[in-house]
């Protein structure tokens, strides 16, 4: 039977704050340095736990190497052994007081906007270091009460060029190449990135390379429609960086994290500065 983790060495338990897929989230202190933080616990129970043991290894080798603030922080990776063999993990994180994006209330086109400025900040920081997330979607992004976000869930990252032997992600917010098993870059996470800003503008999910299926288990052919298509009060100019970034052809989308930033930078000083054209004026325009 694996350790009570609230035996464990070196932290104290508090409560516990959540659960994941085979994870438990506890708030704790780290006794070495009276710091609060989160711990993800996850025992070995069967043998495709395994996978799991991966994902909690890699976001910690990862997530450990970055230091943004965007980008919640892992502390302490600790392996707790029975018979030469990892049954237990425990990874201590950063702890953040904040519910992911899709547990939020309607936010206005201007909170949105900035909320994806400071993903696609970390999501830069992440590219910096050589490293691609592989997993955007609105449960890994992280809001407090203040507008802060914390991107989250490193445990699918890779290093720039990877090719994976399986497919990874979430088939709402894939990137093509992660379906066809291709080299993943920063462009892979620029296409994730779009389809969940997609998804946070209009409500809906843009078709991805997975397709939906019908009642009868076939699969669903969908449109891509742009999102002022679906919401006419959406300006035409973020429409279009969001259809630039879930482009099917890599080459197509934005060069770099930073030309993503400099156009949502754009669009936040329009919205601000009340000078943003929507689709509907330029209808009245043509």
């Amino acid at each position: 039977m694996a350790k009570d983790i609230l035996d464990i060495g070196g932290f104290t338990i508090l409560k516990r704050i959540g659960t994941g897929a085979r994870s438990t989230i506890y708030l704790a202190s780290d006794e070495e340095d009276n710091k609060t933080v989160a711990l993800k616990r996850v025992i070995y129970e069967k043998p495709e736990d395994a996978r799991i043991f991966e994902q909690v290894e890699t976001e910690y080798k990862v997530a450990h190497r970055i230091d943004h603030p965007y980008v919640r922080k892992c502390y302490k990776l600790k392996k707790i052994r029975s018979m030469f063999k990892a049954k237990e993990m425990i990874l201590s994180m950063e702890y953040f007081e904040g519910k992911n994006l899709e547990d939020w209330s309607t936010l206005s086109l201007g909170d949105v906007l900035l909320v994806f400025r400071m993903v696609a900040s970390g999501l830069n920081a992440i590219h910096q270091h050589g490293f691609v997330h592989c997993d955007i979607k609105p449960n890994n992004i992280l809001m407090n009460k203040s507008g802060t976000i914390k991107i989250i869930d490193l445990g699918q990252s890779c290093k720039i060029g990877t090719t994976k032997q399986r497919i990874q992600g979430t088939p709402d917010y894939i990137a093509p190449e992660q379906v066809k098993r291709k080299p993943l870059g920063p462009k892979t996470d620029i296409f994730n990135l779009g389809a969940t800003m997609y998804w946070a503008l209009t409500g809906k999910h843009a078709p991805t390379l997975i397709p939906k299926k019908n009642k009868f288990g076939l699969p669903v052919t969908e449109a891509r429609r742009a999102p002022h298509e679906l919401k006419k009060q959406l300006p035409i100019g973020i429409s279009k960086l969001v259809m630039d970034c879930i482009d099917d052809d890599p080459a197509n989308r934005p060069r770099n994290m930073m030309t993503v930033v400099s156009r949502l930078d754009l669009m936040v000083h329009s919205i601000f500065g009340g000078k943003i054209k929507t689709n509907k004026d330029a209808s009245n325009n043509n």
